[in-house]
This record gives structure tokens, C-alpha cells and sequence, in this order.
């Protein structure tokens, strides 16, 4: 594809958070489409890790000692050079002296203080409807959620939060979450519960929300997460991709289709949300309750579209019952060539991977909402 316009000498100020937020969407759509330009990217993200690694270098040993001594000398002449002064009020004078010591070294620390939080690196937030708190006091208008704090909604408020320069999350009512990180590779949320709705407008990888059950990594969408007060979890997603993350496992879950989670298992099965509710429900008493016996509801009620859920379960059953998905993915979607009966039962990645490929196709298009009362009544 040719373009009229790259963006090569905006890539640091967009690293930086620097831009507007229409000039940092733009940039944004243009590293989406250009080859080019992600690969100068890479190289700017690359140096900043680079200069962020960098170990601090503590000052030569005897620095201090030796600026000490050449203070004293030049103290040693001064008094040389002057008449030695006598006061009536010495105690007076050592009172006043060490009170303007005290005091000095108040404001430099109190300074200090106030210097060091305004260097912490946050994001803005609007309220949206009630009274949203950050760090435990209310916001008027518009606050600031600094790394470490946590942004909390009672029942009757709504924020929304401005994610540096790369997209926006409106956070419901009921909700406490947390900024973790945000810098150049990595802009991270931690939702303890409540619901969040993210619109995300980056290259992938760069926003995560991290969860009780799993972690949420954007690959450029639109999405909805909840998190009960079990920390039980329901990503929704409306536009693109997110993956579902944990150290062993991970369900990449398209547009139209959503995925439950829950800590010590970390997520389910994608699925579409317009599936009949039973193959919802043996879907999850397969992921979470470890039932067996529900296969066979799964495998009978999957659609050419819930090819989404059979291509995930390949690696998550035991062999024998991969062999019954593999049939049955076949069955609605033929393998491409090069991908065979052995090397998917074998979970041969680069196989598993071209057969998704070919799969994704059937993913697109529109789906109604239909998980909402299952996964409720599942998790009562």
C-alpha cells in the first residue's frame, strides 16, 4: 500500500505521550496500516528500553568527603580574613540558627515530596455522573490518576479516564481500579471488580487490564470487562481482538463473541454471544467444572461460526476427545492444505496456526448479546 503522508518524525513525541489526541489517532490508524513505520517504531520503543535499563551509577567513592574538605578550607580562610565577632545573646544565636535549620529542612522535604508526585506519570479522569473518587477523595470535574492510585465508583457514579495518548476507558458504576503502569511499551490497568468499557486506538500489545483471573490484552478493539466480587470475570468484545492471558493458557476472543473466567482455572473458551444458551452452559461446566460428558452438547450444538470454540478446545481436552473435535471442526470447516489429521492431534503449532488462519474467516459479522442470563445464573 502507498501513502501520501508517513509519520516517521512523530513517532518520539507519540512515544512520549506528546501529541493531541487527533494527531495521536492519526499516527495511530497509520502504524495499523504502514509496515514501514512500525518498524521505525520498534526501533524508538527499542531505545527507550534500552535507556530505561540503564543501571544508575552511584557517585565515586570520597566525592562527599572531598567537597566537605574544600568547604571546610574555604570556611578556614573566611575566618582567617575576618574579625572574630562577639554577641551578647550566643544561646539566642544558636537557638535562632538551628529553629532556620529545622524550618529550611521542612520546606526542602515538603518540597521534595510535592515535586516527586507531580513527576508520577497518571492519566486524566472526567466525571462522568456522581461523585468518582481518586486516592480516596472526590473529583470535581476533571482529577488526575496517578501510578499506584485507585479510581473507585459508588453506585451512583461514572469517570471516564483518558489512557495517555492511545484511547479511553469509561468505568460504571461500583467499580475500584487501579493504574499500574503507563509508559511507552505498556499502559496497564488493574480492574479489582466492577465494569469498564475500553476503546483502544494503539498498535497491539500496548494496554493490558489486568484481572483476578486472567490479564486483557488489547490487539487493537473495542471491549466490555466485568468483574464480579468473586473475581470471576466476562470480557465482551465489540470491535477487534483481545486476548485472554494467563501464564498458561490464552483464548483470543474476536468481535461478537465474548469469554468467561475464573481464578485458579484463568479463561474459558471463547464463544459467540448469539450461541444457544446450552451450548453455552456445557461450554462452561466443561472449562470450569471439568465435565466430560459435556462435549457431547458442545460438539452437537457448534455452528460453522463456533469453529471460534472447537479450534480453542483442540489443545484443552485429553487426546481422545481431541480426536472428536478435530472431527467435528473438519466436519464444518476443512483443513487447508498442509494441515493433517496427525499434526493438529499432535498440536503442531505452525498447523494449528494456519488452520485458525483459514478459520477466521467464519468469525466475522454480527452477533446479538445472549450470555448475559447464563453466566448469572452460572455464577449465582
Amino acid at each position: 500500500m502507498m501513502f501520501a503522508r508517513h509519520y516517521k518524525k512523530h513517532l518520539s513525541a507519540y512515544a512520549h505521550g506528546a501529541l493531541a489526541p487527533e494527531e495521536a489517532a492519526r499516527v495511530a490508524a497509520h502504524l495499523a496500516a504502514c509496515a514501514a513505520c512500525r518498524a521505525e517504531f520498534e526501533e524508538v520503543k527499542l531505545g527507550i528500553r534500552l535507556a530505561e535499563s540503564l543501571p544508575s551509577v552511584a557517585a565515586p567513592a570520597g566525592l562527599w568527603e572531598g567537597i566537605e574538605a574544600a568547604l571546610a578550607r574555604e570556611s578556614n580562610r573566611e575566618r582567617e580574613r575576618a574579625p572574630q565577632a562577639k554577641t551578647l545573646f550566643p544561646s539566642r544565636r544558636r537557638a535562632l540558627t538551628a529553629a532556620f535549620a529545622t524550618v529550611l529542612v521542612a520546606l526542602v522535604a515538603g518540597g521534595a515530596w510535592l515535586y516527586l508526585r507531580a513527576q508520577r506519570p497518571g492519566w486524566e479522569v472526567a466525571r462522568v455522573e456522581g461523585a468518582p473518587r481518586v486516592a480516596s477523595s472526590r473529583i470535581d470535574e476533571r482529577g488526575r490518576l496517578r501510578v499506584g492510585e485507585w479510581l473507585e465508583t459508588d453506585s451512583a457514579s461514572r469517570a471516564e479516564i483518558a489512557v495517555a495518548n492511545i484511547g479511553e476507558v469509561e468505568v460504571e458504576p461500583n467499580t475500584r481500579v487501579r493504574l499500574v503502569e503507563t509508559r511507552l511499551t505498556e499502559h496497564r490497568l488493574e480492574l479489582e471488580r466492577g465494569t469498564l468499557h475500553a476503546r483502544i486506538w494503539a498498535p497491539p500489545r500496548l494496554f493490558f487490564v489486568n484481572t483476578p483471573s486472567a490479564v486483557a490484552a488489547d490487539l487493537g478493539c473495542a471491549y466490555t470487562l466485568e468483574v464480579d466480587d468473586k473475581g470471576r470475570g466476562l470480557l465482551h468484545v465489540t470491535s477487534g481482538y483481545v486476548a485472554l492471558e494467563t501464564e498458561a493458557r490464552e483464548s483470543i476472543v474476536p468481535a461478537g463473541a465474548a469469554c468467561m473466567t475464573e481464578p485458579g482455572a484463568g479463561p474459558g473458551t471463547p464463544f459467540f454471544e448469539d450461541a444457544p444458551e446450552p451450548f453455552v452452559e456445557a461450554l462452561a461446566r466443561l472449562d470450569f467444572e471439568h465435565d466430560r460428558a459435556s462435549l457431547d452438547a458442545v460438539l452437537a450444538g457448534a455452528r460453522v461460526k463456533d469453529t471460534l470454540t472447537l479450534w480453542h478446545l483442540l489443545p484443552r481436552v485429553g487426546v481422545e476427545e481431541r480426536a472428536r473435535v478435530y472431527e467435528r471442526l473438519a466436519a464444518l470447516a476443512p483443513p487447508p492444505d498442509g494441515v493433517t489429521r496427525e499434526g493438529v492431534i499432535g498440536l503442531d503449532r505452525p498447523m494449528l496456526d494456519a488452520w485458525k488462519t483459514n478459520l477466521e474467516g467464519n468469525w466475522l459479522g454480527e452477533s446479538t448479546p445472549a450470555i448475559r442470563r447464563v453466566w448469572r445464573n452460572l455464577w449465582r
